[in-house]
């Protein structure tokens, strides 16, 4: 192995990742007076966030009345009663206090005519549980998360939290099942480096390129999953991805639902309305499980548009163009750039591609990480925390209603920075560091960077997305799902007959593509396991071979625990809390969903 030297940094908090719920957790935990560091891959204004579209959900009433239960029922209904109420309820009540936070830090929210901020409809939300539409999505146009990121970004700097730009993180030093900091690897100059920590806090987003299709960065590999399941902690609820109603046919890149929210409708080839027959209720605006799978049905029962007849079309065409502007601007310079097609007099191709990850890194509503310990399952994780789309609440479940993820990061970003400043104390001594704690950290990056085989990085690469494309879609069944298990297994062991070409330590893409897709692969694996596993449909886990969602059976969230050595998955059960986080509100008791 070659001879590393570490450099030293110590901290009484770490976060990992720069996107809205990490620069969020990063600036509570510095307005408490914690010295904080903040690390990430990409530039801080580069992160996944700053392609957030729509808007940030919370029961203002800006554009009619409006209540926070109506919020939670319609949020415990999207997750197909697999979300924890306890959570879900911390989420909605502190939805507005967190929206009008941004609003005073300087997000250019759009205005009504009142100057109130503005608020669109959204897939899943409803007034008066469920009786009708409602606008409850506040948006700065179609830019809400650049709007978002860029003004806490900001106020992370006037807070003075200490960012370390463009390092990637290898793994988490754990001592006696506690977190005590992490190594990483600073890409401009080739060093690599130690950060103790008295708590890390995870915040890495989501591993949507594990697929072949799918609207996230090439940034969005789940490095803090991958390091979370190496550490011998599992991960909660993977069989859970969300496809997007709305991604340009053949580009991948992301339509917001924001354009239904403002009168966009979907078609099939007979020029119908198709929606108004799945969702009498909602039509397009029902939540994207649903759209996304009667999306499938029409193309698989021959109403798909195109010559391939394998799409639909998203109109705009009939609306305002004078609104487009206003409220679609970005929509309608993408459409123009990946579709070709000018939204004002044509229909935009779209099909259903991966958007999110309602799985991660299990936590409770304070942010810190959980495990199942003897019997007891909210065993709480020492020195280690996780937010965002990187953790699992779980206030999404089965299935995240559009617009629920922004305010998720900022909530449970600030949840997680009240929570370090309760618990820890600035400067408090922190044990010294062992070189044995990070001998299999360097071993592993070491066998990597002289790997010498005789696939290529991106040939494995592919191998895993086609699989995830193929074997665990939109619909899903037992067959599929064991045919993805097996052709996983095999990219697990090509792993060990991979080629890295570039030797050295200063921006070698080679190498960090290399270590994302150690990162994918472990991820991608407990994700087919797990919805092999679940016989039933829920949310966006939609098994045709078991195609009523079982509550006897399967109400209860998934832990996966995966050994990279050998490729087995261990799986085991968290109970969904079956109630709330007050008693101001009632258990919502399960029910069918009906749009």
């Amino acid at each position: 192995m070659a001879a590393y030297e570490f450099i030293d940094h110590t901290f009484d908090v770490v976060v990992v990742g720069a996107g809205g719920s990490g620069l969020r957790a990063a600036l509570g935990a510095a307005e408490a007076g914690l010295k904080t560091a903040c690390i990430t891959k990409v530039f801080p204004t580069r992160s996944h966030t700053v392609a957030a579209q729509g808007g940030i959900s919370a029961s203002l009433g800006n554009m009619s009345e409006d209540d926070w239960r109506w919020h939670m029922y319609d949020t415990v209904k999207g997750s197909d009663w697999l979300g924890d109420q306890d959570a879900i309820e911390y989420l909605v009540r502190n939805a507005p206090a967190a929206v009008y936070e941004l609003e005073h830090w300087g997000v250019p929210f759009s205005r009504t005519p009142e100057g109130k901020i503005y608020q669109r409809a959204f897939g899943g939300m409803t007034r008066n549980y469920g009786e009708a539409p409602i606008q409850r999505t506040c948006a700065a146009a179609d830019r809400t998360g650049h709007a978002m990121l860029h003004t806490m970004y900001g106020q992370a700097l006037k807070h003075q939290v200490n960012f370390f730009i463009e390092y990637f993180t290898l793994d988490l030093i754990m001592e006696g099942g506690r977190c005590v900091g992490l190594t990483a690897w600073k890409l401009d100059d080739g060093t690599l480096h130690r950060f103790r920590a008295q708590t890390v806090i995870l915040a890495t987003g989501g591993y949507g390129r594990a697929y072949f299709s799918c609207t996230g960065a090439h940034a969005c590999t789940g490095d803090g999953n991958g390091m979370v399941l190496r550490a011998g902690l599992p991960l909660q609820d993977m069989e859970f991805v969300q496809f997007h109603p709305t991604g340009i046919y053949g580009a991948g890149c992301l339509i917001t639902e924001g354009a239904r929210g403002e009168g966009g409708y979907l078609t099939n080839s007979e020029g119908e309305r198709f929606m108004e027959r799945y969702a009498p209720s909602a039509k397009d605006l029902a939540s994207r499980d649903v759209v996304s799978r009667a999306m499938t049905i029409e193309i698989r029962e021959g109403r798909g548009v195109g010559p391939k007849k394998d799409h639909i079309f998203l109109h705009l065409d009939h609306l305002d163009p004078k609104i487009l502007q206003q409220r679609l601007p970005g929509i309608s310079e993408t459409a123009k750039i990946f579709a070709g097609v000018d939204v004002t007099k044509e229909p935009i191709p779209i099909v259903p591609t991966v958007h999110y990850n309602m799985g991660g890194i299990p936590t409770n509503f304070y942010g810190e990480v959980v495990t199942r310990a003897g019997d007891n399952p909210d065993s709480v994780v020492p020195g280690l925390m996780a937010v965002g789309e990187a953790a699992c609440v779980s206030v999404h479940g089965a299935n995240r209603l559009g617009s629920n993820s922004l305010i998720d990061l900022v909530v449970f970003g600030r949840a997680a920075g009240l929570r370090v400043a309760e618990v820890l104390k600035p400067d408090a001594p922190q044990p010294e560091l062992k070189p044995a704690q990070t001998e299999a950290h360097l071993a592993r990056f070491d066998r990597f960077r002289y790997a010498a085989g005789n696939r290529t990085t991106a040939s494995l690469r592919m191998e895993m997305q086609v699989t995830m494309h193929e074997d665990a879609a939109v619909f899903r069944t037992g067959e599929t799902l064991k045919s993805g298990v097996a052709r996983l297994e095999k990219v697990r062991q090509g792993m060990a007959s991979i080629e890295t070409f570039d030797r050295g330590m200063i921006w070698n893409t080679d190498l960090v593509e290399t270590l994302e897709l150690d990162n994918l692969v472990a991820q991608a694996i407990v994700t087919v396991s797990g919805a092999l596993n679940r016989e039933e449909s829920r949310g966006a886990h939609a098994r045709e071979d078991f195609s009523a969602r079982n509550d006897e059976t399967w109400m209860k969230h998934t832990l996966a625990w995966y050994d990279g050595g050998t490729g087995k998955v261990t799986i085991d059960y968290r109970p969904v809390h079956a109630y709330t986080m007050t008693k101001d509100i009632e258990y919502i008791k399960p029910k069918a969903r009906v749009y």
